[in-house]
C-alpha cells in the first residue's frame, strides 16, 4: 500500500527535546532576550528555527532572530553535552523496513547541515533515500517538503505516508492529502494529534512496522 515512508526526526526518531530546550534557553539568555519556558520550546520543535523564534519571542526583530538562530545552533552543535539517543527500537525497525523495500525519507525542521550531521552521527544515513531540511524548503506545516520528496521519489501521493510526533507533521500531511501516523511519545498530545486524522497512533516505534505489515497482508489477501 505504501512505498515511501517519510519520518520527522526530533521527537520521532531521536529523543532530543532536553538538548533543544537547554540550547534555546541558553542562547536567549546569552543575547539578553526573553528566556522561553521549557514547555514553550517543546511546543515549537519541528518548525524551522526562524519561525520557532517568532513564536517564542513574538516581537523579535529580524536581526535578533538571526542572532538567536546562530547562537542556538552553536550551542546545540558545539557546546551542549546533553545526550540525544534514538528512541527504543528505531534502528532495528528502520533496518527492517529498508530491507523490506520501503523507501525512507526524512522531513525535519533541522537545517541541511543538521540533517547531514545526525544522519552521519547515528549511522542511519545509509538507510534513508531522501531528506529535506527546513532551510531548503518551506517550514512545516506547509506541505512543500512533502511535495518535493514524493516528486524526488517518483511515487504517487497515496503511496506515501508521513510519520511524526507533532501537529505540524500531521497538519502538513493533511494539507496535501497524505496519510499520516502519529507517535504518542513525542512533543504533542495524542488528543492534538488525533485532531489531524492520522490513520494510526503508535506508542512505540516498532508498532509502525507492525501496522504496515498488517496493511500489506490485508491487501495481499
Amino acid at each position: 500500500m505504501y512505498q515511501l515512508l517519510i519520518f520527522d526526526w526530533d521527537g520521532t526518531i531521536m529523543d532530543s527535546s532536553q538538548r533543544i530546550v537547554s540550547s534555546m534557553q541558553y542562547a536567549a539568555q546569552q543575547l539578553d532576550l526573553p528566556i522561553p519556558d521549557a514547555q514553550a520550546v517543546r511546543n515549537i520543535i519541528g518548525l524551522s528555527l526562524a519561525n520557532a523564534n517568532k513564536i517564542l519571542i513574538p516581537n523579535i526583530t529580524d536581526a535578533d532572530n538571526s542572532r538567536l538562530t546562530a547562537a542556538y545552533s552553536h550551542h546545540y552543535r558545539d557546546l551542549n553535552q546533553v545526550e540525544t539517543p534514538l528512541y527504543q527500537g528505531v534502528r532495528q525497525t528502520l533496518e527492517q523496513l529498508h530491507g523490506k523495500g520501503y523507501r525512507l525519507a526524512v522531513a525535519t525542521g533541522k537545517s541541511r547541515k543538521g540533517v547531514d550531521r545526525v544522519l552521519e552521527e547515528t549511522g542511519l544515513g545509509e538507510l534513508f533515500h531522501y531528506s529535506r531540511g527546513a532551510d531548503e524548503t518551506k517550514s512545516k506545516p506547509d506541505p512543500l517538503m512533502l511535495s518535493e520528496l514524493i516528486a524526488q521519489a517518483d511515487v504517487a501521493l497515496e503511496r506515501a505516508i508521513m510519520i511524526g510526533d507533532t501537529s505540524y507533521d500531521l497538519q502538513m500531511a493533511q494539507n496535501i492529502g497524505m496519510s499520516s501516523i502519529g507517535v504518542s511519545y513525542g512533543m504533542h498530545s495524542v488528543e492534538l494529534l488525533n485532531s489531524f486524522n492520522p490513520v494510526k497512533i503508535v506508542d512505540q516505534f516498532k508498532q509502525i512496522e507492525d501496522w504496515l505489515d498488517k496493511q500489506s497482508k490485508s491487501i495481499s489477501e
